[in-house]
């Protein structure tokens, strides 16, 4: 993946947090707050600033109760089955 690629990545990921906690109800605060980040840390999350490591990625799938496949828009899932 080249850096632009790697960049709509986070970009996909951090809307897609960002439409989960909006359907759950929870503000940036609550999240952070699970995460046991700083809401100004869990807003780089959902902006694509920064990426999210594995466990993260985990536990927030969980909080929201979406699957990573969700949370990255079916970019892994094998469609040629």
């Amino acid at each position: 993946m080249d850096k632009n690629e790697v960049k709509n990545l986070r970009e996909v990921v951090g809307k897609n947090l960002k439409a989960a906690r909006l359907a759950m109800g929870m503000t940036q605060q609550q999240a952070a707050t699970a995460l046991g980040k700083y809401q100004t840390d869990y807003f780089k999350y959902e902006s694509g600033m920064i990426e999210l490591d594995y466990e993260k990625i985990v536990f927030l799938c969980k909080l929201f109760d979406i699957t990573p496949d969700d949370l990255f828009e079916g970019l892994f899932s094998n469609k040629e089955k």
